[in-house]
């Protein structure tokens, strides 16, 4: 009777393996695996991404680009005219004002948070510790019928009116796949600060060896609203213009420019 108990015991043990054996490392290496190999990973220069964003029944086309040098761009179409989000050329952090549509460059807190990111392309997780950040196994959570890894990923400190803050997120990798599906963090400023920010990663496809997420929705966890963005085509390694990243020269008028 004492060798059945043990024996049961020991099937039970064992029967949590899979989950619990794995540890962050492993389930960052296989995400990369699993994706096309890190080498290939490492070899990317810059990702040019072409899709449409939904804002309830408004579809915008956009474009965004991002390089392995830190460059950023998110561009919209709006009834004609051209509208940009976070654009950074590597020093000067810039969009278009939504009330006027001119040009106009970012405070000095929110370009130095946003110069952080510069060496997180292609992705956070490749060469973590390089980077100075650390990651740590949660546990595990289901979310919506999925089982998934939680894993906690805190990065440099930013920079919150005036305060340094902890940069932490956590990314919900499928236990199948090794593929982040859910990405979590707190907003640490403006009108929902406090607030949680999801973003969910779908339909992931293969381009030139590599996957990719084809549908990328964001908004404020547990709350209506938020944006979806369908990719439609995503191209590795194209030819950049790092003018497209500058901050548009500011035309005199016609009148200065005669004194």
């Amino acid at each position: 009777m004492k060798t059945i108990k043990i024996l049961f015991i020991a099937f039970l043990l064992l029967s949590f393996v899979p989950l619990s054996a794995q540890t962050a490392d492993e389930i960052i290496s296989n995400y990369f695996e699993n994706t096309g190999g890190i080498e290939n990973w490492k070899n990317l220069s810059a990702i040019k991404y072409t899709g449409i964003i939904n804002f309830g029944n408004m579809q915008l086309p956009i474009v965004m680009i991002q390089t392995a040098d830190g460059k950023n761009m998110t561009k919209a179409d709006v009834q004609g005219q051209s509208f940009y989000q976070e654009v950074f050329d590597g020093e000067t952090l810039w969009k278009t004002n939504q009330i006027t549509m001119e040009a106009e460059k970012s405070d000095a807190e929110a370009t130095s948070n946003y110069k952080n990111n510069m060496n997180d392309f292609p992705d956070p997780f490749l060469n973590y510790k390089e980077k100075g950040y650390t990651v740590e196994l949660i546990g595990n959570e289901t979310i919506e019928g999925t089982e998934t890894y939680k894993i906690k990923l805190v990065k440099e400190p930013i920079t919150v009116d005036g305060q340094e803050v902890e940069d932490v997120s956590y990314y919900f990798f499928d236990t199948e796949n090794f593929v982040p599906i859910v990405m979590e963090e707190e907003l640490k400023s403006g009108q929902n600060k406090g607030m949680i920010i999801q973003v969910t990663f779908s339909d992931y496809e293969e381009v030139d060896g590599l996957y990719f997420p084809f549908s990328i929705n964001q908004g404020v966890k547990d709350q209506p609203g938020g944006s979806e963005i369908t990719i439609n085509e995503i191209t590795l390694n194209p030819e950049i213009d790092d003018k497209m990243f500058a901050f548009p020269e500011i035309k005199a008028d016609s009148d200065e420019e005669k004194k």
